[in-house]
């Protein structure tokens, strides 16, 4: 009698290689992903510490690019950096606050070099999860010399708009804006009979 005998092939290393990179890869898509997803509003509030904000410019007293603690205590917008005395302004000469979003890529030279090394363009895709969302908040307010000033912050996703509500429940008066076109007249549609 024949037999024939079967013997188990093994998997050639030349083959484990790129297994072994999209495994990597993907691993590395999942890490960027959980790191830009959002926050929810409810596991965020305004206590009476304030929130953690960076001070992009404007607020006089404040160093540019400062990070601190933005607060309302009693009558006053209040930022607290850790390298200087608090800087506040009453909250009856604030004029406008406007609530915005910004992006900034995340990763730095480590990221940059992985996107770099994936083929076919896949490092485009690793950009769309690269980004990390913030709120900007802008505050319009007159000093005690009558001068109009404006500051800008950035705060943690979320925290823009809970910061806004808490100014106008204090009494700060909002523009409201359009989002969409400017609308004009009505117009007037004719019907044949």
């Amino acid at each position: 009698m024949h037999y024939i005998v079967v013997v188990p092939r093994r998997t050639p290393a030349r083959l484990l290689l790129p297994r072994a990179c999209a495994c990597l890869i993907l691993s590395i898509c999942c890490g960027v992903a959980s790191m830009g997803q959002k926050t929810s509003e409810s596991t965020i509030a305004i206590g009476a510490h304030g929130v953690r904000a960076t001070h992009i410019l404007g607020f006089v007293g404040a160093r540019k690019k400062a990070n601190g603690v933005l607060s309302i205590q009693a009558h006053t917008l209040q930022f607290q950096s850790s390298e200087k005395p608090a800087a506040a302004v009453k909250i009856a000469s604030v004029q406008d606050v406007v609530v915005g979003e910004m992006s900034t890529q995340v990763g730095g030279l480590p990221m940059t070099m992985s996107k770099a090394a994936v083929p076919y363009g896949g490092g485009r895709v690793l950009s769309l999860f690269a980004h990390k969302k913030f709120d900007s908040l802008a505050v319009r307010y007159v000093d005690a010399d009558g001068g109009i000033h404006g500051a800008i912050f950035q705060l943690h996703k979320g925290e823009g708009e809970l910061l806004r509500r808490e100014l106008v429940a204090k009494g700060v008066r909002v523009s409201q804006t359009e989002t969409g076109a400017a609308r004009g007249p009505a117009e007037v549609t004719r019907e044949s009979k």
